[in-house]
Formats: C-alpha cells, structure tokens, sequence
C-alpha cells in the first residue's frame, strides 16, 4: 500500500469538520443497499472502494457473496453509471493500468485513473470530471459512495458536499414523520448536499485493525458529542428507507438415520 499523504492528514482537517467522518449510512456489506429504493429516491450513480468492499484485499474478483447484490446495482444505476475507485487499482502505483485493466474485466464496471489517493480534493475532482462526462451528467448529490475506510472513503464522500443554502434547510425541517412513515422530504439532509455516504463495517480479510479502530473511537465520539437531533433524525431515516436486512445463509438440510434406512429400503 503506497503511502497516503491525503489520509494521513485527514485527522487534521476533522478537527476543523469533525463530521466528515461520520456515514450516513451504515451496512455490514452492499447486500444490505436497497438499490431500487436508492434510485427511487433520486440517486443516479455510484462510487466503491474496492479491497474490503467488493473484493478480498489484493484480488480483482468480486466476493462470491456479493454477485446478485452487485448485479442488481449495475443493472438499477446502469452502465458507467457505477465507478470504482481504489487507492490501488487506476493510482498512480498502478503500472500501465494493469490492475484497473483487471478490476474492470472483472467488475464489468469502468475504474477512475487518478494521480493523487483518496480523500484528496484532487480524487474528487477526476471523480467529478468522470460523471459529467457522461450522456447524462450526474451531479454529486446524485452520487452514493460507499467504502470500508472511514478517513478515506467517508471523508472524501464528505468533502464532496457543501453546504445547503438556509432557506432550502428551513423548508426540510418543516416536514414531519406521520405514523412512523419516512416521507421524501425527511431524506434530504438539513444541512448539507451532496454524496449519500454509505460506509461497509463488515471485513472480507482482516487488516489494519488498528487504525480502524482509532475510527471507530473516532467516529462514536463525533455521534455522541457533536452531533444534532435533527441530524441523527435524517441518518435514521435514511438508514430505515435504504438498508435491508441481511440474507440468511441456507443451511443444508441433514437426513436422520430413520430417513436413510427408509430410502435405502426404498430404493
């Protein structure tokens, strides 16, 4: 892993916005990501990290667990509508492209070539650059990012916002919740606009742990010290409208001994 100047200073620049490291949504992994409900909503696009997110740290393949969660997210946002981007595959480290060359065929998704890492203003830029190149040019507040990496992927899907203008924050503090029902308009931030970020806690192979423990202290005490009501309002929102409960794994069915006597007799 290539040094990551960018991430080494994030720190610095949360202590100056410490909500840059919060999500505003929270999954063990993308199978839990209600894509259809996400477009519905008005998402158009998508940004993954790759290694912890869609692929075993230091491979190309997509998880075996996440081929129908995977597919279903191509197939709602639509081709090259859903972008990759690595701090290894497309970096700068990535000699003659091999690696994003590989992600690609692989992934069957497009990988952004960027010379500076994640979470740098220079990675959102190309990210930027990427999406209004499109046919239909996808603006940032259309744009989901989900990563495993709360000082890279969060911060830099953070960034990417800004602030939303008074008026527009007042009118969505007016709409109320009836009957325990999350309405269009309680999905909107009250603050701010920009990328819906959607951060994966669960770990395909273990590592860093460290460091991603001194996040998640980090984060908890963002939660629990500095955040609004009307804040942790929006993100339970949004995590009841977009979130879906996990797939429950088939166990395989185990014959008794009266059923194999039975079949044996029966056969």
């Amino acid at each position: 892993m290539p040094l990551n100047i960018p991430g080494i200073l994030a720190p610095f620049h949360l202590i100056i916005f410490p909500r840059l490291i919060v999500p505003g949504i929270v999954v063990k992994d993308i199978r839990q990501l209600d894509f259809p409900a996400l477009y519905k909503a008005g998402y158009r696009g998508a940004v993954f990290d790759k290694d912890n997110c869609l692929t075993v740290p230091h491979e190309d393949r997509l998880v075996s667990e996440l081929k129908q969660a995977w597919q279903e997210c191509r197939d709602t946002f639509g081709p090259g509508n859903v972008l990759v981007v690595s701090n290894t595959a497309g970096s700068h480290t990535d000699v003659g492209e091999i690696e994003a060359e590989s992600v690609t065929h692989h992934l069957s998704v497009p990988v952004l070539r960027h010379a500076s890492l994640k979470p740098s203003y220079s990675c959102i830029k190309n990210i930027r650059a990427y999406f209004a190149s499109l046919p239909q040019p996808i603006r940032d507040d259309q744009l989901v990012v989900v990563g495993d990496r709360l000082l890279t992927d969060m911060v830099m899907a953070n960034r990417m916002s800004r602030k939303r203008p008074a008026v527009a924050a007042a009118e969505g503090e007016k709409t109320p919740l009836m009957d325990g029902q999350v309405s269009e308009e309680s999905l909107v931030h009250p603050e701010r606009v920009g990328p819906l970020a959607v951060w994966t806690e669960g770990l395909w192979k273990r590592e860093a742990l460290a460091l991603r423990l001194l996040e998640k202290g980090m984060l908890r005490g963002v939660e629990r010290w500095l955040l609004k009501p009307h804040e942790v309002t929006w993100r339970e929102n949004v995590q009841c409208r977009f979130v879906k409960p996990l797939p429950v794994p088939e166990k395989p069915v185990k014959e008794g001994w009266t059923s194999k006597l039975w079949a044996r007799f029966a056969a």
